[in-house]
């Protein structure tokens, strides 16, 4: 079998009515004039949005065809015991034209009871803000499910929302329950489970695309909801001049950030899973045995699990976000 090599991927870009254009303007991608592109998925084995293999021999392949083809060299020997064919994280990168509608994600027993699937458990990495930007993460107050209901049906749940005032670098993390949305004018990268299920429970009364109301899912979102209160909402996240910096560390994923400007050797034979690499600043190349590709600012690659050692030589000052799954759970 020939060998894997880095895998790059067509971007698959969602129009969204709260979508922008700086993904296309600041990012690399290639839309039509006018589409408001609010999520550029990078890397993805939802089903029915599977990413195609832009480069090399697999090139025109998808991602479920290649894992089920070269399995644990692919993904990690474990990873592939869990998930099979099932790439099991959804990379994209999201430009906030306008707020997202307030949701929530159900977590793992929830979903698997209701839709057959995992639940959605995620990060985001803001890479751009707006002075008047806005993240909208979990609540400002105790609450609970009756108060919780009472506040969307008066049209005040706005202002039981926490925010946070976000700034580029800055790290949130959204375990499954949390109530979120992005707010207007904010551009991040975000990490999660392979998972596509979103309560939506409020959506500023706006229209849809289509010019309608979007659904609503509030009976479905108060049995998934956390309604606690927590003392922070935001992750801690200072890079480090050439070297390899944790911001999440959960047992879905692993999130590092890499922050060089010389070149950098990382050793894989220990680690038992595929990597990824988010680059949202400059500019690098890859490097292994038999080749080399340029990763420049918006672009996402796989690092196939077999392959133990990657150099990343820093053409220019770059920033990569480096993720892949530590210790598969046996939840």
């Amino acid at each position: 079998m020939t060998k894997l090599y880095p895998l790059k991927f067509v971007p698959i870009l969602k129009e969204r009515v709260w979508g922008g254009n700086r993904l296309l303007t600041d990012y690399g991608k290639i839309a039509p004039e006018g589409a408001k592109i609010g999520e550029s998925w990078e890397i993805s084995g939802v089903q029915g949005d599977i990413s195609l293999i832009a480069n090399g021999f697999l090139e025109g392949n998808n991602l479920e065809e290649i894992v089920e083809v070269y399995m644990g060299d692919l993904v990690g020997e474990k990873i592939f015991e869990k998930f099979g064919r099932e790439f099991p994280l959804l990379i994209k990168f999201i430009d906030a034209g306008e707020d997202l509608s307030v949701q929530v994600h159900p977590p793992d027993e929830l979903a698997k009871q209701r839709h057959h699937a995992y639940g959605k458990t995620e990060m985001w990495y803001v890479l751009e803000a707006n002075d008047d930007a806005k993240i909208y993460t979990g609540f400002n107050q105790e609450m609970t499910r009756e108060l919780f209901i009472k506040s969307l049906e008066n049209g005040r749940i706005a202002e039981k929302l926490n925010i946070e005032k976000p700034e580029p670098g800055d790290v949130f993390f959204l375990p499954a329950g949390r109530i979120h949305a992005i707010g207007k004018g904010v551009v991040l990268t975000e990490i999660q489970q392979t998972s596509d299920i979103t309560y939506r429970v409020w959506d500023w009364k706006r229209m849809g695309l289509d010019g309608k109301a979007r659904e609503l899912h509030t009976e479905l979102a108060v049995d998934a909801i956390d309604y606690n209160l927590y003392d922070s909402y935001k992750t801690s996240a200072e890079p480090e001049r050439n070297r390899t910096v944790n911001i999440i560390d959960c047992k879905y994923f692993t999130s590092n950030i890499i922050d060089l400007d010389r070149d950098m050797i990382k050793d894989y034979s220990l680690t038992d899973s595929f990597v990824i690499y988010i680059c949202i600043a400059g500019s690098a190349s890859l490097e292994w045995k038999e080749g080399s590709m340029a990763l420049v600012k918006g672009e996402t690659v796989l690092i196939p699990a077999i392959m133990e050692k990657i150099g990343i030589k820093a053409v220019e000052p770059a920033k990569i976000l480096e993720v892949y799954i530590r210790e598969v759970s046996e939840v």
